[in-house]
């Protein structure tokens, strides 16, 4: 029993360790960022408002007639 425990201890100790979880945080948030300056430079350029920019991107996705 004593060997399980100790086991267990090491895999959590080796879990709390482990830092490829923050790097996962990392990259998300980029992507997000990156996303959003995305959206916001598009929107400038076809000079729309948001929401219909955004019906006009829903109705590509879905299958519709992209102008």
């Amino acid at each position: 029993m004593n060997t399980f425990l100790k086991t267990i201890s090491q895999s959590v100790q080796s879990f709390a360790r482990d830092d490829e979880g923050a790097q996962v945080v990392e990259y998300a948030l980029i992507i997000a960022v990156v996303s959003i300056i995305l959206v916001v430079a598009l929107r400038g350029l076809t000079g729309t408002t948001f929401s219909s920019f955004i019906d006009r991107v829903s109705t590509c996705l879905t299958g519709g007639a992209c102008a």
